[in-house]
């Protein structure tokens, strides 16, 4: 809970001289509805979120002239921070893919791969969860800060993730996870790991399968799923107490809230298809989402001579039960299957986050065990 601001706060913004500062300070003021706001205070804490970090960002676009991506919340979450990264000009600073959600720690690091989305903010809650002690990094797409077209093939994706975890992390055993079309990603990041000559302990999906095998849904079968998702939403609503049903309700306004602006770009992106102006921050995030969905669709994985993790709601999508769609006909080196109390779209929202992380933090530890840091 953000602390009630007093004398013994730090400086506020209204009392800097700092040209970067004090116009951070009028953007967030304006978006997170705060009239003083300290330099080193955290823009979570404050009531941030991805939706807003959209608005945030666009607007430090325009004013700055510098393009960002979300993901740098996590190593700038303050004023202060964001305005020394500000001044440090990033264009002149190598752009990575790599996100230290949670840097610090003695266990192994775990690397967890984007969604169809894009960017990597989903996963802060649950790296909160894990705990402090526990690595946590995130990759997010290329192109997020609209300087160039993100990559269309799974493989160069992943060829690519692998590239920057090696420049953290030179040899493995490598802990892995993704949630939902990442999985994809994360999967064939096994696979060059592996054709590096490289351990992999744990690849771990959570609610995402085989999307190569995913036939196009008939208008029926569209509708149908729409019914499901409605249904899910609602069994994970009753399935909590009060306060539960609270936290629930408000973190799926910030998860609608996030789809907006992509909804959004995706809309513009079909209307404005030829035009030639620049483009919007939703505009984006829109192309991002749909092409790394394609990508997906169009990755064939091959057997995988490891061991797969599969984290499971207690109950799936209907299309999700086709043959083909799980992966234990891929894993050769056998299956592990983790069915968590939440039904599908809520596994990584809170409270029901924390089902995720003490499962997935056994899974670590087991896999730890097995495959031993050299």
């Amino acid at each position: 809970m953000t602390q009630p601001l007093t004398d013994s706060m730090p400086t506020q913004v209204s009392e800097t001289e700092d040209a970067t500062t004090s116009q951070l300070a009028r953007i967030w003021q304006d978006l997170l509805g705060v009239k003083s706001i300290g330099l080193d205070q955290n823009y979570f804490d404050l009531g941030g979120d991805s939706p807003l970090a959209v608005q945030l960002f666009a607007q430090i676009e325009r004013i700055f002239g510098v393009k960002l991506p979300l993901a740098i919340l996590f190593e700038a979450p303050t004023i202060e921070e964001l305005a020394r990264i500000l001044r440090r000009e990033t264009s002149t600073s190598r752009w990575s893919p790599l996100v230290g959600i949670q840097p610090a720690g003695s266990r192994p690091s775990f690397f967890c791969v984007h969604g169809a989305g894009g960017n990597v903010l989903i996963y802060r809650e649950l790296s909160q969860h894990l705990g402090l002690d526990q690595p946590f990094y995130g990759l997010q797409s290329p192109g997020l800060d609209g300087s160039r077209p993100p990559l269309t093939r799974i493989e160069d994706m992943a060829a690519l993730y692998v590239k920057e975890i090696r420049l953290l992390q030179p040899h493995g055993p490598y802990f892995l996870g993704v949630y939902c079309m990442g999985g994809t990603i994360a999967y064939e990041m096994a696979q060059q790991f592996l054709a590096q000559g490289e351990k992999v302990a744990l690849l771990a999906l959570f609610d995402t399968m085989n999307w190569y095998k995913v036939p196009l849904p008939s208008i029926w079968e569209k509708s149908y799923h729409a019914g499901q998702r409605l249904l899910f939403h609602a069994a994970n609503f009753f399935d909590l107490d009060r306060a539960g049903k609270g936290k629930f309700f408000l973190e799926k306004m910030k998860v609608l809230r996030n789809r907006f602006p992509v909804w959004r770009g995706m809309l513009l992106g079909r209307l404005l298809k030829n035009s030639i102006t620049t483009k919007s921050k939703s505009r984006v995030l829109g192309h991002i989402w749909e092409t790394n969905d394609r990508a997906g669709f169009h990755y064939d994985p091959q057997p995988y001579r490891g061991v797969i993790t599969d984290f499971r709601p207690v109950k799936q999508y209907r299309v999700c039960n086709k043959p083909g769609l799980k992966w234990d006909r891929l894993a050769q080196g056998g299956q592990e299957i983790v069915v968590l109390p939440v039904y599908p779209a809520g596994m990584l929202v809170e409270p029901f986050v924390k089902h995720l992380a003490v499962a997935l933090r056994k899974s670590i530890d087991d896999a730890s065990a097995h495959c031993p840091l050299i």
